[in-house]
């Protein structure tokens, strides 16, 4: 039952090291038993396919698990031609370097809630994103998972329900559920284990049991004010939730299989082997009690 830890992007620390590529990160990660990297296309896709197709091998060959996070300036639901021809771009874009990449999914911001009533707003995405979906399949890209990510700003697409829906466009999108984000978005509401059991019992009810055995997560502390998220915090910073000891065992109790990544300001790595450890923790006094 193997559960993937790692960063989304690099750690001030690899650079404060001397490491410089992309290249180098699968080693990196390796060394402190991490097992899974998000690349990030934040500001566009700027990685050549050639050298995504390197680092997959590199990824491969430490066992690290790839995914992609696609630009930020995707909008499903914009009405404006030039911004749907660029979220269209971006996102196939994206899906060509994280197949050479051999990444399973490419995580994206579904857009802005604005531009009329929410539900036709969410109308409006779930038809186009239906669009590019028949597009990568006929440029031969639909290997690789889409993920629309949950958010942390209630002003935005990306509830937990409305990404359900989504990925009820089609059998290639999957949720990428952002626990920080939705923390951030509900005013802390993810405390108990109880609050993160009610979204996995949702996912799978509406999409299936599989979807919900390898979940794609993100995960890191946040500071939020009423509007929802401000800013990612690191786990050395007090006072910032959400905690990752209930999902953790929950994690454990259901025996999932997912992907967590963590985006950390500036100690993702860090803080995904803080991560990682709380987990097996978790795991190793599970065994006791049984014993006992």
């Amino acid at each position: 039952m193997t559960v993937y830890f790692g960063p989304a992007g690099a750690s001030d620390a690899f650079y404060a090291e001397g490491r410089k590529s992309s290249l180098e990160m699968p080693d990196w990660l390796a060394e402190r038993g991490l097992n899974a990297y998000e690349y990030q296309c934040g500001r566009g896709v700027n990685i050549s396919v050639e050298t995504a197709a390197r680092l997959g091998k590199l990824a491969a060959q430490r066992g690290i698990k790839m995914s992609v996070h696609a630009p930020y300036y995707i909008n499903l639901s914009s009405t404006d031609l030039e911004i749907r021809a660029k979220t269209r771009h971006h996102l196939l874009k994206s899906l060509k370097v994280a197949r050479a990449m051999e990444a399973t999914a490419v995580v994206f911001h579904p857009g802005s809630g604005s531009g009329g009533g929410r539900r036709e707003i969410l109308n409006r995405a779930k038809a186009f994103l239906k669009e590019i979906l028949l597009e990568a399949e006929e440029e031969g890209l639909s290997g690789v998972l889409l993920a629309p990510e949950t958010m942390g700003k209630r002003s935005l697409l990306g509830s937990l329900e409305e990404v359900i829906e989504l990925c009820e466009t089609g059998s290639r999108v999957v949720p990428a559920v952002d626990f920080g984000h939705l923390y951030a978005a509900t005013g802390g509401r993810y405390v108990r284990r109880e609050d993160f059991e009610e979204d996995f019992d949702l996912i799978e009810r509406c999409l299936g049991k599989e979807y919900l055995q390898n979940l794609h997560i993100h995960f890191s502390p946040v500071e939020f004010t009423g509007a929802g998220e401000k800013r990612h915090r690191t786990t050395l910073e007090a006072g910032f939730g959400p905690d990752f000891t209930p999902l953790a065992e929950l994690l454990a109790g259901r025996e999932l299989t997912p992907t967590v990544i963590c985006e950390s300001n500036g100690r993702q790595a860090e803080d995904a082997v803080v991560y990682r450890d709380i987990y097996l923790k978790v795991l190793e006094d599970g065994k006791r009690r049984i014993k006992k």
